[in-house]
């Protein structure tokens, strides 16, 4: 087939979240199996160029939007197979970050990606292109749908995947006329949203079919409270509404031949991985013991993922033998809180706030744990990578997290890691105090690391789902 998938990130171009590492991964692998991939990204000032050929390609478009018309140019690179356009206009994309800075999101953005989307759309429609499919993904891509549909009246298959709903790109419905669409689009069963326009809302309605990122994200949307405002709308489309579990890229996460840690090793070799411990224990000025449980955690620092049940706990967990590493940032209170454990107990907790890809890989590489008590996680792709690296994850039962995390205590022969199921501080506590004690005896937590270094996360049947997706796409307007 020939696929165009739309994307506001992709690895290894532009990355704030798990969205780019999906596209990245998934437009390989779809090349791999014979299919014809081109992806557009917008032309960010961020975007890193270094290594990749940018040549200017396709005939630049005009396109309307806030009462301008603003001109599009397209550069194109070969990434793996994969053809990249990336869509350029300085006055949008030539600014400090992607979606926002520390003030808070650009307010411009619903413009910045209407004409995005829109730039892609008068290209797809062209004669030059020939096009089975079209992927949208997330809310800056779903107006996409609603151009073809709406103002262009092509049947083109559109699928949108929804990587995280809380995101809906929600906007004052004076945008509407501002993105070139007509008043008769804001209504309930449209993009009209409480008074305001719903971006997301409308590549639901107008998409052939919808899907998110795991199986039981897929469901828990349609109840209220996973649903933020659109569980009715979705469950209207439920029989359109599917569910994939994200994979990982395979090659890129993987300790035997992973350059940015300390010491490489694999299922067979496992031993070697305490290296990685002990340095990292070092260099982030912990206590230096082997036997001491390593707990890494690499996360924005938000309510979403766990945090307030964190900070509940974390004197308990620290008052035990044991070690803790934390990479991100997020709230204020958060990055305080971790800032401020670092200071009281330096022998026990280490932060770097902010984001360090090399010393991620080393956190995955070293931890015997892995933190995610996320409050719900559509998919989650750090409980992947940190099986992958032999450290266990403690987890929250929601999302792609129940989809991929078997708990050990219910189930040793299967288990992979640790869940809890009711999202309370003392459920995670319990969790983590499970996790500890079958790590005291070594033999069983040999044999569940080796367990979980066994497990294939890659995107190879992810892939065939998505083929398969496609091709229902196609069946809908055929």
């Amino acid at each position: 087939m020939n696929i165009v998938i739309v994307s506001s990130e992709m690895v290894p171009f532009v990355k704030r979240g798990g969205l780019a590492d999906v596209v990245g991964s998934l437009s390989k692998v779809l090349v791999r199996r014979g299919h014809t991939v081109s992806v557009f990204v917008p032309l960010y000032r961020v975007v890193d160029k270094n290594g990749y050929d940018f040549e200017e390609t396709l005939s630049p478009v005009e396109v309307w939007v806030d009462g301008s018309s603003r001109k599009a140019s397209f550069f194109h690179v070969n990434y793996e197979g994969v053809d990249v356009y990336f869509v350029d206009n300085p006055y949008y994309f030539d600014r400090e970050e992607v979606y926002s800075t520390s003030q808070g999101d650009y307010p411009d953005n619903a413009q910045r990606f209407g004409f995005f989307s829109l730039a892609v759309v008068k290209v797809i429609t062209s004669n030059m292109w020939k096009v089975d499919v079209v992927h949208c993904n997330d809310w800056e891509t779903a107006l996409i749908p609603v151009f073809l549909k709406k103002i262009y009246g092509m049947k083109i298959p559109v699928l949108l995947t929804i990587h995280n709903l809380a995101y809906q790109g929600i906007f004052p419905k004076d945008t509407l006329p501002r993105l070139g669409l007509p008043w008769d689009l804001f209504t309930v069963d449209a993009l009209e949203f409480y008074g305001n326009i719903n971006l997301l809302k409308g590549g639901i309605v107008f998409s052939d079919l919808i899907n998110t990122v795991s199986p039981t994200y897929s469901k828990e949307i349609q109840e209220p409270s996973f649903g933020f405002g659109l569980d009715g709308v979705l469950r209207s489309r439920r029989d359109d509404l599917y569910g994939i579990l994200n994979g990982i890229d395979v090659d890129f996460w993987n300790p035997e031949k992973d350059e940015s840690i300390y010491q490489k090793y694999n299922a067979d070799t496992v031993e070697k991985k305490l290296e990685n411990k002990l340095k990292l224990q070092e260099d982030m000025g912990l206590m230096v013991k082997k036997e001491l449980p390593l707990i890494g955690w690499i996360s924005r620092l938000v309510d979403q993922k766990g945090l307030d049940l964190f900070a509940i706990i974390v004197d308990e967990l620290l008052a035990g033998d044991v070690g803790v590493v934390v990479l991100g940032s997020g709230e204020e209170k958060y990055q305080n809180l971790m800032l401020d454990l670092a200071e009281r107990c330096k022998s026990k907790f280490a932060v770097r706030i902010g984001f360090d890809p090399v010393l991620a890989n080393r956190i995955y590489a070293a931890s015997d744990m892995f933190l995610m008590p996320s409050k719900f996680e559509p998919c989650g792709l750090g409980q992947m990578i940190a099986l992958r690296y032999g450290s266990i994850p403690v987890v929250h039962k929601t999302g792609g997290l129940a989809d991929t995390v078997i708990d050990y205590t219910k189930d040793p022969s299967n288990g992979n890691g640790f869940v809890f199921e009711d999202y309370k501080a003392s459920s995670f506590m319990d969790a983590l105090q499970r996790a500890l004690a079958v790590y005291k005896d070594d033999l069983a937590w040999k044999g569940l690391v080796k367990r979980a270094m066994a497990l294939d996360f890659s995107w190879d049947k992810s892939a065939g789902l998505y083929e398969e997706l496609y091709s229902k796409a196609k069946e809908k307007i055929s």
